[in-house]
């Protein structure tokens, strides 16, 4: 008789719906975090006021599936949750603040004016700055690999502050610049668009360089992902991950050139899919890397089996009103702010 307790890949669809959520995060909030971090540099006022008014509608609620991730890996992974929160508390922290002071920073400036309002603008540029840079360092601090000692951290609170978690760092602001670069080409015209351009077509070698010396670097940290990647027959069946990305780049920079509007957007959260892909793959099937699986970390079969009945009935709900809202504020925003 057929049961979710029985399921032996109900915690590969947790991790499923997990990896899920936070991609959709980074996606989606990734290009609200790339507005805030091109936004003092933007040619005027005007251009402000358009840019924010580009992800008005839809920056508060991108972010509830950061929620959504952490939530449940809390609920689907408990000892993962026991394990990374100890260990990378530092830049969660960080990130919550500057996510926080982004918020405030983007209701005030509707009702900021003069000076007061040009403030308002740089604590929107340095809350979304610092949430960017926080994400990265906990990605590269998480990929670098946790001490474990049996259930428990076993590491000091700042293992996650080096080089390499540095440059992930820098490396998330590159590529939520992108995103919020092409965003914009996609979602204003005239000068802002133009100035967008010219953004998107600067930060995306930084965005090729960075994501050449990651896929470099994890190779040379763990021999089990290097072995994973170049031994044959893998590195046929991987060939296309990195040839797609390639591929992708070439298409956008391309059109950039050629001033295309929607194909440079939709192309960069490809180039982050990829990212995200090939990082996935490195990983597998561990949820604390090279420590943890997702089969020792998982919850009883009976809470994994009840949360996914809540989850399949509240997740197309989610779903729709987020879709709903991008097709209610599709097409090019306004000259005027709206609040």
């Amino acid at each position: 008789m057929f049961s979710f307790e029985s399921f032996l890949n109900l915690p590969i669809l947790w991790f499923v719906i997990i990896a899920t959520a936070v991609i959709l995060y980074v996606l989606l909030d990734g290009f609200d975090l790339g507005v805030g971090i091109l936004f003092p540099f933007a040619p005027s006022d005007q251009c402000r006021d358009r840019m924010m008014n580009s992800i008005a509608p839809f920056w508060d609620g991108n972010e509830t599936w950061l929620v959504l991730g952490g939530g449940g890996l809390f609920a689907a992974f408990p000892l993962a949750y026991a394990v990374l929160m100890p260990a990378l508390y530092i830049p969660v922290i960080l990130m919550l603040l500057g996510l926080i002071f982004r918020g405030v920073a983007f209701e005030f400036r509707y009702k900021a004016t003069g000076k007061s309002r040009r403030l308002w603008d740089y604590s929107f540029h340095f809350g979304s700055l610092v949430a960017a840079f926080m994400q990265g360092m906990f990605l590269g601090g998480l990929v670098q690999g946790i001490k474990v000692d049996g259930r428990s951290f076993a590491g000091g609170a700042f293992d996650w502050l080096n080089a390499f978690s540095a440059m992930t760092g820098f490396a998330l602001i590159c590529g939520y610049a992108l995103l919020g670069a092409t965003w914009v080409v996609m979602k204003t015209d005239g000068t802002t668009q133009d100035w967008a351009r010219k953004c998107a077509s600067y930060v995306l070698f930084y965005v090729a360089l960075f994501m050449a010396l990651v896929s470099l670097c994890m190779p040379l940290m763990n021999a089990d992902v290097k072995t994973l990647w170049f031994s044959s027959p893998n590195i046929f069946l991987l060939l296309p991950v990195p040839l797609l990305t390639i591929a992708m780049f070439v298409t956008i920079w391309r059109d950039l050139r050629k001033q295309r509007e929607y194909r440079p957007f939709l192309l960069s959260v490809g180039l982050f899919l990829m990212g995200y892909i090939g990082l996935g793959i490195s990983l597998w099937p561990y949820v604390v890397p090279f420590e943890i699986t997702i089969w020792q970390a998982a919850a009883a079969p009976e809470s994994q089996s009840l949360m996914l009945v809540g989850t399949i009935l509240m997740l197309p709900v989610v779903l729709g009103y987020i879709g709903y809202c991008y097709y209610l504020f599709r097409g090019k925003v306004s000259h005027e702010i709206t609040y």
